[in-house]
């Protein structure tokens, strides 16, 4: 199936779920208050999607997005809760929350590294490195905790996560910043024309002169910052952090990555239909929520479509297949 054919399907799909969820919900859904909570909803979900993506364009996958956006929002909370009144405002407040988010960032890229520098220079395979990074990460997070919630953050932060700029939430405007950021470097920059060389034909890219272990770590760095991104809208969101929050996440990034046109094998792929398929996913989340379906089964729901849109495209895949062949 070409890009634009994906894109045409994702299309009439989005549009498909818009109607279908309307004539479910009423006006209950299409209410502006409705679209404004699944924009305050879908960023932190996106971000981590972006983080997943460019790790799947290289064949790879990263398990440890979760626990490293965890970690990193531990960390932030630790530093802003370290002496200061969360009503305090002003330069002070200010001030901490930038140093606890330059913090928090670090932290998310220095697990990216360890990430990359596993897989490009040990030569582990992705999901084992990154698996065992996941686990190391939490076990970490739950040292920092004991497994409480660290909350009462400076109000400079909380607004990152609940404001609005002319009636056009933050988190929503971060996460389009973040997509345009990836769509640039994946298509205008030569790290992002070596990430799908990488994806598609690793043996080739590396005879064509490119440095394979070096585009890998750097997909994984950026992986890991835009994990450390997410963690900053998600604690503010939330007003607190703690070492398992947004474990359904990891499925939900994966199945975003896949319907929006992500190869599993990697190679192909594009910002834009992740997004559409983030649109899709959050439009469906909210009419089943608007529905009272439980969240649990809708997590089962995901699963599911996961699984029929792998085997819709394997099917797709074999029936092009044999067209040409003939």
């Amino acid at each position: 199936m070409s890009k634009a054919s994906e894109f045409s399907v994702l299309l009439l799909v989005l549009i498909g779920v818009l109607v279908l969820m309307s004539l479910l919900n009423g006006s209950n859904f299409l209410s502006l208050n409705n679209f404004q909570s699944m924009a305050f909803q879908m960023p932190e979900l996106g971000i981590l999607s972006l983080a997943m993506m460019i790790t799947m364009l290289t064949s790879g996958i990263n398990l440890s997005i979760i626990a490293t956006a965890n970690l990193a929002g531990i960390i932030m909370a630790m530093i802003m809760t370290s002496g200061i009144a969360p009503e305090t405002t002003g330069p002070g407040g200010v001030g901490l929350v930038l140093i606890a988010i330059i913090a928090g960032l670090f932290v998310s890229t220095l697990v990216g590294v360890l990430n990359g520098a596993l897989i490009a220079f040990v030569d582990m395979s992705p999901i084992l490195a990154t698996l065992g990074t996941m686990i190391m990460v939490s076990g970490i997070a739950i040292v920092l905790t004991k497994g409480y919630v660290i909350s009462g953050f400076p109000v400079a932060m909380q607004v990152i996560g609940n404001g609005n700029v002319g009636g056009i939430p933050v988190p929503i405007l971060i996460f389009l910043a973040c997509a345009s950021i990836m769509g640039v470097i994946l298509q205008h920059t030569p790290l992002g024309m070596r990430i799908y060389l990488i994806g598609s034909n690793p043996v080739a890219c590396h005879y064509s002169g490119v440095n394979n272990r070096s585009v890998i770590l750097r997909t994984y760095l950026i992986s890991g910052l835009y994990s450390g991104i997410a963690s900053v809208v998600m604690i503010s969101r939330f007003n607190s952090a703690k070492a398992d929050y947004g474990e359904s996440y990891l499925l939900l990034t994966v199945l975003a990555s896949v319907l929006g046109g992500v190869s599993a094998a990697g190679g192909f792929g594009r910002v834009s239909g992740l997004v559409l398929a983030l649109i899709i996913l959050q439009m469906i989340s909210s009419g089943l929520n608007l529905m009272g379906v439980s969240n649990f089964l809708t997590i089962a729901l995901w699963g599911m479509v996961l699984i029929f849109v792998m085997v819709v495209k394997y099917l797709i895949e074999r029936y092009q297949e044999r067209r040409y062949m003939t």
